[in-house]
């Protein structure tokens, strides 16, 4: 196994351990058995070992990119990049047992340093990819150019609720309201376009 290999893999099993791990150099460097020489040559910095690993996490969680599949139209696109998301969170125990670690390890203890950094490090990657979807729409003329900030935070909202009420009980199948949530956040997105540029303001 290459170098650049064996360290993702070192810094994914600590990350499966404790979800919050800080994964600095050193340790990485310790747990996949290289220098720490080695490992800053294949990343320099910490963030981008933590970004590497994370977008390895999501591709592997996440295969394929289903916003560049042109044979469908965008809406359709965007929805199921949405719903390969919250694929798999499951439901029911599934969820619940997701819910469950994601609210030990960033909810329940204080929040330290390490922890709101860690959590950080997963919420970048989400907005990573949702801006990559973004961006395809944006390119292909089904948004309007512009600072698409305002939808990425909104859809990753939606994401956000919706990866809840899987963990809930529910009086009606969760997956039929979730699609119509998914379909009236879609329809919202690609009818509004980006936020129009700040104004100048008065003082």
């Amino acid at each position: 196994m290459e170098t650049r290999e064996k360290i993702l893999q070192a810094a994914a099993e600590m990350l499966a351990e404790d979800m919050a791990a800080k994964l600095s150099v050193r340790a990485v460097a310790a747990r996949a058995g290289v220098s720490t020489g080695s490992l800053r040559f294949h990343f320099p910095t910490q963030r981008a070992l933590q970004d590497s690993l994370l977008a390895r996490i999501y591709d592997h969680l996440l295969p394929g990119d289903p916003i560049r599949d042109r044979t469908l139209p965008p809406r359709e696109r965007l929805l199921n990049c949405l719903r390969q998301v919250l694929a798999p969170l499951g439901t029911s125990e599934d969820a619940r047992t997701a819910w469950g670690t994601m609210y030990r390890t960033f909810i329940e203890p204080e929040p330290t340093e390490q922890v709101r950094a860690a959590y950080l490090r997963l919420e970048r990657e989400s907005e990573r990819r949702v801006e990559h979807w973004l961006t395809v729409l944006e390119e292909e003329g089904a948004l309007s150019p512009g600072d698409h900030t305002r939808n990425l935070k909104f859809l990753l909202t939606v994401l956000n609720g919706l990866s809840v009420e899987r963990a809930l009980p529910s009086r009606e199948s969760v997956l039929v309201a979730e699609t119509e949530t998914l379909n009236a956040a879609v329809d919202h997105v690609l009818s509004t376009g980006p936020a129009p540029p700040a104004g100048p303001t008065r003082p």
